[in-house]
């Protein structure tokens, strides 16, 4: 099986739905992807979780892509910065820098 990348996502995408103009369409649809993996952690439903990650990926995968860019690499930059920040945690697994 191929690994995927933004750009063979972002061809994907543009095959089967058409050229998304107004970008902001997929995050809105990743809004609600988000909605439904909410819906399965809720349920615990782990199967469903997962699918629903995964759809919130393909999208932001997508969205990168049209912007012609690599979201892993996006990521792995991303991260740079992010290792380098100093952190306060909430206290509930998550928190912001400071």
């Amino acid at each position: 099986m191929a690994t995927e990348t933004s750009h063979t996502i972002r061809e994907w995408g543009d095959a089967t739905f058409g050229e998304a103009r107004d970008l902001t369409v997929l995050v809105a649809r990743a809004r609600g992807e988000m909605d439904e993996l909410e819906r399965a952690l809720r349920d615990g439903d782990t199967t469903e979780a997962g699918w629903e990650a995964a759809d919130v990926a393909i999208l932001l995968h997508r969205l990168v892509g049209l912007l012609g860019m690599e979201l892993s690499e996006q990521v792995d930059a991303k991260m740079q910065v992010n290792r380098a920040r100093k952190w306060r945690a909430a206290g509930d697994g998550t928190g912001g820098h400071v």
